[in-house]
């Protein structure tokens, strides 16, 4: 501890005084979720391989375009083309949705603060950045929106178990194959990161004074907290089951590898 001590009303000249590799963990989050935005860019992109029947990609569910081949609504939009970029892929609309929900998610918050804005990243590790500013002007108090982003993200795990059901209507008939369990896995990551939410645990249970009151709000409350102690295990699972997802049906569609027939 005697190495540690600077003079009074000084500061250490170094960024910390820390020797252990507190390096490693916002390194490993800018490696992980940049590499899952340069893949789920790159995916959407292609606006190709994304439906291998009877799997959709939840990229691109639900499927907005008329021809698109997967019946998610029996129906859809016109294409949308822009000029000097061409037909404009579907994908870029559907994942504003679950994109505004985990850019403004208080778990991710930290993560992506830490890792790539280094303020701070790490605990007593210098901010990289000379004044602190908090969430109160733009772009940052976009965070506030989280809570109504919760809806938005409810409404796509809807749409995904619509799919994932879907995915036993084989061209034969019902069925069930690796492809299927593999969507079923995504919603149920998807669906526990999504209820595992802070602003789900206020909507259960926040406003109130006694819980003796509201029974039933006060059980959802104790459930939704034991979900929520999981919540950045739920948001790390989740977005490596939706990009594994798409992959597993990208591979399908282009032929690289065959579904397995379960039952």
């Amino acid at each position: 501890m005697a190495s540690t001590v600077t003079r009074s009303g000084s500061a250490p000249a170094a960024a910390t005084l820390r020797q252990d590799t507190w390096w490693v963990e916002p390194l490993l989050i800018v490696l992980t979720l940049g590499g899952f935005v340069v893949y789920s860019t790159w995916a959407a992109l292609q606006n190709a391989h994304y439906y291998a029947a009877p799997y959709l990609s939840p990229f691109y569910s639900p499927c907005l375009y008329a021809t698109c081949l997967h019946p998610t609504f029996g129906g859809g939009f016109r294409e949308i083309s822009l000029p000097g970029i061409g037909i404009l892929s579907p994908a870029f609309l559907i994942l504003i949705g679950p994109l505004s929900f985990r850019l403004t998610c208080y778990y991710y918050r930290k993560a992506y603060y830490r890792s790539f804005w280094l303020a701070p990243p790490a605990c007593a590790v210098r901010d990289a950045h000379g004044r602190y500013t908090g969430e109160t002007g733009v772009p940052l108090i976009l965070q506030n929106t989280h809570r109504y982003t919760w809806y938005v993200a409810v409404l796509f795990i809807v749409v995904l178990t619509w799919d994932a059901l879907l995915a036993f209507r084989f061209p034969d008939g019902l069925g069930v194959g690796v492809g299927t369990l593999v969507m079923w896995a995504n919603v149920v990551l998807l669906a526990g990161y999504t209820f595992s939410c802070h602003s789900c645990r206020h909507l259960c249970g926040g406003g109130l004074d006694v819980f003796s009151r509201a029974p039933v709000r006060h059980r959802l409350w104790r459930l939704v907290t034991r979900l929520n102690e999981r919540h950045p295990l739920f948001a790390w699972l989740s977005l490596f089951g939706v990009g594994l997802t798409d992959l597993y049906i990208r591979l399908l569609s282009m032929g690289v590898i065959r579904d397995l027939r379960l039952l």
